[in-house]
């Protein structure tokens, strides 16, 4: 039996029972261990895909390490954003300071890469000691003729949401460099979207169908001349709402830029997404390109998942991940697949998002935010969820208790965004809840005995 920490209770709401408000956006609780990563992490893993830029963490070679290849992130080219380069800071710079190993470093590798920028990462040690990163930045910029720029990512700041802003705060500063380059009336940026196994590819690929220019990708498979020339696109596209508000709402103060939020998971927000974007330009071509292609897509895709349903037809899923707009997108993913949501939170939702996940969700559904992995486990055994989708860290989980897994995070390397990728997410979840390995582990059937005994009560 466990019990809620006193300052989390307002944080966990049970559909039908509770009244109040879900509490987000607060620090996490001491001691209850949060499935959030920190400040240093968020901003690595927004600016990580920038794959023609040099990424240098200037800290200790743990931070590297912890960090490296941390997003299922593809390139078409340049393969340096794979290379996880760290000043290693030891005890030696603790006590004298660390600037003049990072401009070393930086100089160094700029001659060794030629970049097009550079981003440096603040850690933890360095906002303890005060190194003026600022400084050695500004310098190797005016040496080396590149965008040499500071993340301010120490990580004792706040929480991974704290580092996406630092992480806008640095790639707007990429922004408004081009106005030579052609770009077309009918163009967008894409925010939020990270190339995971290739899921810009496959996005791109319906707007060019629909009859409209990506000029940016924010940043998967990103180029920082891409980047230099986004403020001229017609609208910014939002996909991961968590970590990329930010950057749309300072070029909307800069440049004008109107902003639509969108999913590009599940059949539902996939093709409004694409209608949000061709009712935008409204031009009579790319609205009809549009019904065209999400027809036929949808036509192909749904007599693949009625087969699917067949064996998953009442089943339960739990849903922990990062940004909540994911959450939404899984809720009515799964209807497709006959299964019920039975448990679903966020490290980074809204009070707006939870109050979305109520409307959406079925009596009884537990939602949560910044949960842990002992009142997670708690929920799943709680309401019988046959599977969890999650992340790295979730996934532990599952196995220890004998259920399903997906993995839906940044490290995954199958694509499930697009119509192709409810297709794929179909079928990884088939295979997973259908494994003959579950009844083979005895973990399920000692912890539910466990929950029987103990009355099922929290």
């Amino acid at each position: 039996m466990i019990e809620i920490l006193e300052q989390r209770k307002q944080q966990v709401f049970e559909k039908g029972k509770d009244g109040h408000k879900v509490e987000c956006g607060k620090a996490s609780v001491a001691g209850s261990v949060s499935q959030r990563a920190c400040v240093f992490c968020g901003s690595r893993v927004v600016l990580y895909p920038i794959a023609d830029a040099l990424h240098l963490i200037h800290g200790p070679i743990g931070c590297a390490a912890y960090t490296w290849d941390i997003r299922g992130s593809l390139s078409s080219g340049p393969e340096l954003h794979r290379m996880s380069f760290s000043t290693d800071l030891r005890e030696n710079e603790v006590i004298y300071g660390g600037e003049k190993k990072l401009y070393q470093a930086l100089t160094e590798l700029i001659d060794a890469y030629a970049p097009k920028a550079a981003f440096v990462y603040s850690t933890c040690i360095v906002g303890l000691i005060g190194d003026d990163v600022e400084a050695v930045c500004a310098r190797v910029a005016r040496e080396r003729g590149i965008p040499v720029l500071p993340v301010h990512s120490e990580g004792f700041k706040g929480t991974k949401k704290d580092g996406y802003r630092a992480a806008c705060e640095a790639a707007f500063k990429l922004t408004g460099k081009d106005n030579e380059t052609p770009v077309s009336k009918f163009s967008i940026n894409i925010l939020g979207d990270f190339n995971l196994a290739g899921e810009t590819w496959i996005i791109k690929e319906y707007y060019r169908r629909m009859g409209i220019e990506v000029v940016s990708c924010i940043t998967g498979d990103g180029r920082v001349a891409e980047i230099g020339r986004s403020h001229r696109a017609a609208l910014n596209v939002v996909q991961c709402s968590g970590s990329m508000t930010y950057l749309a709402k300072m070029m909307k103060d800069s440049y004008g830029i109107p902003f639509k939020r969108v999913s590009y998971f599940g059949i539902e927000d996939m093709s409004q997404a694409l209608y949000d974007v061709a009712s935008f330009f409204e031009e009579p071509e790319i609205n009809a390109a549009t019904e065209r292609l999400v027809y036929d897509e949808v036509s192909a895709l749904l007599p693949d998942l009625a087969e699917y349903r067949k064996d998953l037809e009442g089943r339960k899923a739990a849903i922990y991940v990062g940004g909540s707009f994911k959450a939404f997108s899984l809720v009515k993913a799964l209807r497709h697949l006959g299964m019920d949501t039975v448990v679903v939170g966020s490290q980074t939702g809204s009070e707006e998002d939870y109050d979305y996940l109520k409307e959406i969700t079925d009596e009884g559904t537990i939602i949560c935010d910044d949960t842990n992995p002992l009142e997670l486990s708690r929920f799943i055994l709680e309401k019988g969820a046959d599977l969890l989708i999650g992340g790295v860290k979730e996934r532990p989980i599952a196995y220890k208790m004998g259920i399903a897994f997906c993995d839906h995070n940044h490290e995954r390397k199958e694509a499930l965004a697009g119509f192709e990728g409810m297709r794929n997410f179909a079928r990884e979840v088939h295979s997973s809840v259908m494994s003959p390995v579950w009844k083979y582990s005895p973990a399920r059937i000692r912890a539910r005995a466990a929950l029987e005994a103990e009355g099922g009560a929290l």
